[in-house]
């Protein structure tokens, strides 16, 4: 049996709107969006614009929220018991320490690294500030973040970023930000300027070998992620 004129009117609709689908989804395929990077980015920011500019440019164009991260509050309670440890408590919040996290650190583990840093290198020695805020113009860009202590060091200063996690291969890209971001707060000499990470469960301090300030805005020159 035929169809009637209406439902041949019914089919071609449903035609029509098929192929527009189909249209459309080859041309979002097709498509290549260019993200430009926003004036104000975070430390850990410049660091995912390093590591994968294609994952930074999709969060940038779709930004998610974020779930609740218990864990990543007892990341942040490590360090702010280093604060109170030399009596300059300050109010953290999570965001303000995106690299302190530790996904898989609990209770029992925080207590063994607070026993870990009473035994490392630096439980003797008094910070010059701890959780030091920066804004860093580079590049025409501004990087904010935090440093987790800053020492007075050999005539200059020395930047120590703790890390909490069992992996040893912090990047150094992070360390070369706060180096020079201390520098221009205090106005001295980059090379007046130590940095180093220190691994908080073994007690092992890396000092690697920091870009300068031309290589990091060449990084931020892209203008795009």
């Amino acid at each position: 049996a035929g169809i009637n004129s209406a439902d041949a009117v019914r089919v071609a609709g449903w035609d029509r709107d098929l192929q527009l689908l189909l249209t459309e989804l080859r041309a979002n395929a097709e498509r290549i969006r260019e993200v430009r990077l926003p004036v104000g980015l975070s430390a850990s920011q410049v660091l995912a614009l390093a590591a994968d500019p294609d994952a930074l440019a999709r969060d940038l164009a779709r930004p998610m929220p974020r779930p609740p991260a218990p864990a990543a509050r007892r990341g942040t309670r490590f360090h702010a018991w280093v604060e109170a440890q030399f009596g300059q408590q300050s109010l953290l919040e999570v965001d303000d320490l995106p690299e302190a996290a530790d996904a898989d650190l609990d209770d029992e583990e925080l207590a063994a690294l607070q026993s870990a840093f009473r035994r490392g290198p630096y439980a003797a020695r008094r910070p010059y500030r701890v959780e030091a805020p920066f804004a860093l113009a580079l590049a025409g860009r501004v990087i904010r973040g935090r440093i987790d202590a800053v020492y007075e060091h050999l005539g200059g200063w020395e930047v120590v970023d703790w890390k909490t996690h069992r992996s040893q291969s912090a990047d150094p890209l992070q360390l070369a930000i706060y180096r020079l971001a201390w520098a221009e707060i205090v106005g001295a000499a980059i090379d007046t300027v130590d940095a180093a990470f220190c691994y908080v469960r073994s007690g092992r301090v890396v000092r690697p070998d920091l870009p300068q300030r031309a290589e990091l805005e060449k990084l931020l020159g892209r203008g795009s992620a």
